[in-house]
């Protein structure tokens, strides 16, 4: 006898676990459909005209999964039709890609590559058996996520199609699936339809998620009472301790019907205050019926926000004779607002410091529909300080929202779309109209948690017409529905409406700025703020995919693909650094390149929260972006895992809920001068830090205290830009140069700045070293003599074949090259041993830190190869993972009969006011002088003079 597996809807459908021993009444079942199914590909097309919803298909499948996931699909090979834009396609072309396009060894660096591809229809299909209780039920197929369109068939009549991209297809098959055996066929296609949501949005795109075929997470027959309880939308009033209920009431008897309606809520925190029950009759006469009753959440109902994430369940049960029915609704009481330019929760100021989700699940490529996958990813993001998640171009399945909701996590959601590059919206095409329809289905799903508390189109926008379309979308979800804020798209536009600005503009790297950002063409500061660019708008501003701060690949993660998604590109790079003779500095490349990484993000967030009225960040990202041909901008691997550079508890000092803030006019100091350091905090806690006492301590690098002081203790309320008084120290003391490492703590909460000192004077040492800006006549006779020769390139001078081509500054890339058609620099910041005698003089660690924005502002990467192959390097530039060049800043080499220090900075133009140009010269003279100067490997003098323009 055929078994039946009953479950509760209940647990199916909201993820709420029943507990042990309780006692639950089957009102609502469900058949799951997890398991065995028959499948077909149908990559002709020819399906629906050969009627396959009327025969049995021939192959198998297990769901919930997607064709990758089950070995299915095509090879990867020259002609696969990615979903996703390739900004470059030299991979196509290009000889040195050559090895990659052969069959067998097919390695695409645009993003992950998956085991199988497939883009079309493709045909599942399951025999199911409706027990006859389920007689005069109401009767649904429940498909929490399906990847793209389903077009069901019962029994070959077909019931209809359904396209949402991030809500779960629900087909009514009420009075259609009766008592016996049927065939479900479901027909799924994966290609771009009419409505282009645009070919990079994460929702669809190869780019990150891939662009698979299937149906994963809940997959379910359910059945319930004929009269039921159809949808619960809940509006919160924590000023009025109340929740006005919207409940929709299903009615399939056909006849009209008096009913009682039952609404009962429970805190889930244990301890919590019972609440009473609210119950009306009420006349259903039509197919469906919506009923507004307002719920008393008693004298003191629990708030939910990220310090105490309060959740209540609302039962609501309706009950009509023998039928019985009831949906259970997790919901929060929270108020979250715009006031003036900032945001409030419940009447609180916040401060969302947020990163981005762009579908990034190497394993399956599609996102997890279990809560505890999502917990992880929230507590991780907890970790480094965050609060605050975006879903760039998708919406994700609701046990996100359930782990936010758990954590309190602030959400930003997306309709499924990134309308550029060729799919413009509010131009007329059915774009449109599916964005209103997506944006309501994803309200009606998720509305109800507390944690969705933003609401934006999709991202950047274009089209003639998009800022008067997305002006219109705002308003029209600001007048439907409260319980959250709208915003056009994010990045832009701005408009005077919405409830909150979304743009780029505040960032000390803006797209295409190169080396004119804050970052790379002004001096190492920490005062500055975006006070003057917010200050032209009266809604909350969120900085827009900040930081976007590369680091060398991580070639260890190669191993960890375990899944559809190959990272076959990190093999090409790998490859490249191999070829090039660098294969074992792949890791000290990682570690060095990381930690400028983290200096530069920690400039860029530290600039938000020094901004009065501000609203608050979206880091691009937290964890790598796999796609637009490699974005390795996170801390974090895909899997949401630590690299080893940075780890949570020190990225959280400058990102967290409390930050002290060192409004530092410079990072370079003369010992001639005095600190003077004006100290603020950005404070967003859970309420005011009474009786604070600010201290403060400087260290040198060999952890010896230097200096310590406290400011005057006080109450610090919740806010930013909040003063709390001033660092005065003299550093005449310091006679040698050195790193100091100022440390300010507040409570638990601690920040820390490396400074850089140097004296005022240095002796005039070793005169016999010839200092040259070109390997002239004169340093030619020096070296021939048996002299030494310090070699310093004139910015600018460095012939293009040569290195002189490459753009380097002191920042980390943005993005990535491919993407950002070489935006520079294209380099990762310097790799040196900081204990070789060359550097003695010149206190560094084994990165770029800021003492380093001098040098390599002024100077230029010399190819090493062009000198003589495997020439050793004092000091390395990092070079692009793409072009992975060996690069130097300062070499050496026997030249005749003397020695040849060579170095890419300019170490004597404006050499007065450049402290650590001057520093870093004495710090190489020291070095030649002395007996550890002994050059091994030969170059000619004209390889040496061919470096530079106006040399033979």
């Amino acid at each position: 006898m055929k078994k039946f597996h009953y479950i509760i809807l209940l647990a199916i459908i909201t993820n709420i676990p029943i507990a042990k021993g309780q006692t639950v009444h089957l009102i609502q079942y469900a058949i799951d459909l997890s398991g065995d199914w028959r499948f077909q590909m149908d990559s002709l097309d020819k399906g629906v005209e050969q009627q396959w919803f009327n025969r049995k298909l021939s192959g198998a499948i297990k769901l919930p999964g997607s064709m990758a996931t089950n070995g299915k699909g095509n090879e990867v090979d020259t002609n696969t039709p990615w979903i996703g834009n390739i900004i470059d396609s030299s991979w196509f072309f290009k000889p040195e890609y050559a090895a990659y396009r052969k069959k067998g060894n097919i390695k695409i660096p645009f993003w992950l590559q998956p085991v199988k591809y497939y883009k079309g229809a493709a045909w599942y299909q399951k025999t199911v058996h409706i027990p006859a209780a389920w007689k005069g039920k109401q009767l649904e197929l429940f498909i929490e996520r399906s990847h793209w369109e389903t077009t069901l068939w019962l029994d070959g009549k077909e019931i209809g199609m359904q396209n949402s991209l991030g809500t779960p297809h629900v087909f009514n098959l009420t009075n259609l699936l009766t008592p016996g055996a049927h065939q479900l066929t479901v027909r799924i296609d994966n290609r771009v339809k009419d409505f282009d949501v645009g070919v990079n949005s994460h929702s669809i795109s190869d780019h990150t998620q891939s662009n698979w075929n299937g149906m994963v997470g809940k997959l379910a027959l359910t059945a319930r009472s004929p009269l039921y309880v159809q949808d619960v939308q809940l509006y919160p009033d924590i000023h009025a301790k109340e929740v006005l209920a919207k409940v929709t009431i299903g009615n399939s008897t056909g006849k009209p019907v008096t009913a009682r309606l039952r609404m009962l809520a429970t805190a889930l925190r244990a301890g919590a205050g019972k609440l009473k029950p609210v119950t009306r009759e009420i006349e259903l006469t039509g197919d469906s019926t919506t009923i507004e009753m307002r719920y008393a959440m008693g004298p003191a109902p629990l708030l939910w926000d990220e310090f105490n994430p309060n959740l209540y369940t609302m039962n609501v049960q309706l009950q009509q004779g023998a039928n019985k029915d009831e949906k259970q609704v997790q919901f929060g009481m929270r108020d979250f607002k715009a006031q003036g330019t900032q945001f409030t929760i419940n009447g609180r100021l916040t401060f969302l410091r947020g990163t981005l989700e762009c579908a990034i699940f190497p394993k399956t490529g599609y996102p997890p529909t279990d809560i505890d996958s999502w917990l992880r990813i929230f507590k991780v993001a907890r970790s480094f300080g965050l609060n605050h998640l975006r879903f760039h171009s998708w919406t994700p399945p609701a046990a996100a929202f359930d782990a936010a909701d758990r954590l309190g996590f602030y959400l930003h959601i997306e309709c499924s779309s990134w309308a550029n590059q060729g799919s413009p919206i509010g131009d007329g095409k059915p774009l449109d109209q599916y964005i209103y329809e997506e944006s309501e289905r994803v309200v009606k799903a998720f509305g109800n948690h507390p944690s969705f508390c933003m609401m934006a189109y999709g991202n950047e926008p274009k089209g003639k017409n998009h800022v008067k379309y997305l002006t219109d979308f705002v308003a029209y979800w600001q007048h439907k529905d409260p319980r959250r804020l709208y915003t056009t798209g994010a990045g832009w536009p701005v408009i005077d409406k919405q409830d909150y600005n979304s743009t780029p503009d505040p960032r000390i790297q803006a797209w295409g700025a190169g080396l004119k950002s804050i970052i790379n063409a002004q001096p190492p500061k920490a005062d500055y703020n975006w006070k003057d660019i917010i200050g032209k708008w009266q809604h909350p501003t969120v900085s827009h995919e900040i930081g976007q701060w590369c680091v060398y690949p991580d070639f260890k993660e190669i191993k960890k693909y375990t899944g559809v998604l190959k990272a076959k590109n990190f093999e090409i790079f790998r490859d490249k650094l191999n070829n090039h003779g660098m294969g074992k500095l792949a890791d000290s490349f990682l570690l060095a390149s990381g930690k400028l990484q983290v200096l530069c993000y920690k400039a860029d967030i530290e600039a938000a929260l020094r901004t009065p009225g501000f609203g608050g960040f979206q880091l691009l990202d937290l964890h790598d972006f796999p796609g637009q041909g490699t974005a390795l901008v996170g801390v974090l691997n895909p899997f949401w895992e630590e690299k080893g550079y940075v780890t949570a508890k020190a990225y959280s000092r400058f990102c967290n809920a409390v930050v002290p803030l060192a409004k530092l006019s410079k990072m370079i100091w003369l010992n001639i001068e005095e600190l003077n350091i004006p100290v603020e905090v950005a404070q967003f806690s859970a309420g005011p830090l009474n009786n604070a006492t600010p201290v403060w301590s400087v260290k040198n690098e060999a952890g010896n205290m230097l200096f310590k002081g406290q400011l005057p203790t006080t109450n610090i309320a919740v806010g930013n830009a909040i003063q709390l008084g001033t660092i005065k120290q003299s550093l005449q003391n310091i006679q040698k140069p050195e790193r100091l490492t100022l440390t300010i703590s507040i409570g638990d909460y601690q920040n820390n700045w490396d400074l850089f000192v140097y004296p005022v004077s240095l002796p005039d040492n070793n005169q016999e070293i010839l200092v040259t800006h070109q390997l002239d006549a004169t340093a030619q006779e020096t070296l021939e003599k048996g002299g030494k020769v310090l070699l310093t390139l004139k910015k600018g001078t460095l012939r293009p074949e040569k290195g002189g081509d490459i753009a380097i500054g002191f920042s980390s890339i943005f993005w990535n090259t491919a993407w950002t058609h070489n935006q520079p620099p294209v380099t990762l910041g310097i790799l040196c041993n900081p204990t070789h005698p060359a550097l003695k003089a010149f206190p560094t660690q084994y990165h770029s830190n800021w003492q380093w924005w001098d040098a390599m502002s002024h100077s230029g990467a010399i190819i090493l190869d062009s000198l003589q192959k495997g020439l050793p390097a004092i000091v390395r530039v990092i070079d692009d993972w793409v072009t992975a060049r060996p690069l130097a800043l300062v070499t050496e080499c026997k030249t005749g009969k003397g020695k040849l220090l060579i170095t890419g900075i300019d170490l004597l133009t404006d050499q007065d006011q450049r402290p650590e140009a001057k520093q870093l010269l004495y710090s190489l003279k020291q070095y030649m002088a002395g007996e550890t100067f002994k050059p091994v490997t030969r170059v000619d003098a004209k390889k040496v003079q061919s470096l530079t323009v106006g040399q033979p």
